[in-house]
């Protein structure tokens, strides 16, 4: 039985649905991320989930009990949010005793909890400090350590690492990972940025207009994405869009591509390509021309020009065995790809199965 579920999660603004009968089951000990571009009803859900915002339908049960009408102080859930939400006047220690005394917790046991949650997140030292004497990624910490000094059911955290440099960032996205599965936290995370969801969670969950549009594992999705957005958002796939048949896939503005795979039926579709999985060279699928090049340090780039209004992007190497040949602008060259990075969708953005031979098995059973 799952930990967390959501049965149809809706929530409306007047005419305006922010999230459409959003369904998700979550384990005990999972980090979910929910993912998506601004406005999808990732930040939405997580407010549900925590009591913020009344859904208009649906329910929330947490260990097999609704908790929808339940108020937020009473839903056991602990809260990081974007700006970490300190309080400015009061020090290090007494920001993370704040939901105890809410609590009414005895003075020894929360001194020793408080003592507990800033050992575990490495700022024992700092308890004395005011937030305005932290750094950013110090904030957060004591941010999370006041999360968790309740013990909470489930971690929610809304957009934790967007106020960070790069760097730091992955400093403490490794951190939150590193403590959420130390102590087997059901955690629901909400961010913008793949990267960080890609190394962070257990099963992503990509929203988009307030809808679930898949769930999965980080590979799961990269590989096997179930529409041309997923495929698109994970991964920055290329999207070339207009149609194809037995004898290959033509853009919408007329250019044939030799598909590496063979699909059933024809009619309209979406062809989605990893820029990683292109190569280029002298043979191939289809003749492009050469438009940048640029070093990106581990990998090279190229932007090539099928026609006047196509481009893809193909990404290789820079260094080492297979490093990727650097072209000129101008340069024509051919594009190529195996059968299984090829993504083919219908019209109504449904995958489109492959069937089991590819083009160079086509090729060898007529040679």
């Amino acid at each position: 039985m799952s930990y967390l579920r959501l049965n149809g999660l809706t929530k409306r603004y007047g005419d305006t649905l922010a999230t459409d009968a959003v369904s998700l089951e979550i384990s005990k000990g999972e980090l979910i991320v929910l993912l998506g571009p601004s406005g999808c009803g990732k930040t939405t859900t997580l407010r549900m989930i925590a009591g913020f915002i009344e859904a208009t339908s649906g329910d929330i049960v947490l260990e097999g009990q609704a908790i929808t009408g339940l108020p937020a102080h009473r839903r056991e859930m602990g809260m990081v949010f974007q700006n970490y939400a300190l309080f400015p006047h009061l020090s290090v220690a007494r920001n993370v005793a704040f939901g105890l005394e809410m609590r009414r917790m005895k003075q020894a046991e929360r001194d020793e909890r408080v003592a507990e949650m800033l050992q575990l997140v490495k700022l024992d030292r700092l308890a004395d400090r005011l937030p305005r004497q932290l750094s950013g990624g110090q904030q957060q910490r004591v941010a999370i350590a006041r999360a968790l000094a309740i013990h909470p059911k489930v971690l929610l955290l809304d957009e934790p690492l967007s106020n960070l440099d790069a760097e730091l960032r992955q400093d403490v996205a490794r951190e939150i990972r590193l403590l959420q599965q130390d102590r087997k936290l059901t955690t629901i995370m909400v961010t913008h940025d793949q990267q960080e969801a890609m190394a962070m969670a257990d099963r992503l969950v990509v929203m988009r207009d307030g809808q679930v549009q898949q769930v999965g594992a980080q590979e799961d999705l990269y590989e096997r994405p179930a529409t041309p957005f997923v495929a698109r958002f994970i991964g920055n796939s290329n999207l070339l869009v207009g149609s194809h048949t037995d004898a290959g896939f033509r853009t919408e503005t007329g250019t044939h591509i030799d598909l590496a795979g063979r699909y059933q039926g024809a009619g309209r579709a979406t062809l989605a390509l990893r820029p990683e999985r292109i190569t280029l060279g002298e043979t191939g699928q289809v003749r492009g021309t050469i438009v940048l090049s640029s070093y990106m340090g581990a990998t090279v780039e190229h932007v090539v020009a099928l026609d006047d209004q196509t481009r893809l992007i193909a990404r290789g190497a820079s260094s080492g065995p297979a490093a990727t040949p650097r072209f000129a602008g101008g340069q024509s060259v051919f594009l190529s790809w195996p059968a299984a990075s090829e993504c083919l969708f219908d019209g109504g953005d449904a995958p489109i199965p492959a069937l089991s031979h590819s083009i160079n098995e086509r090729i060898s059973s007529h040679a």
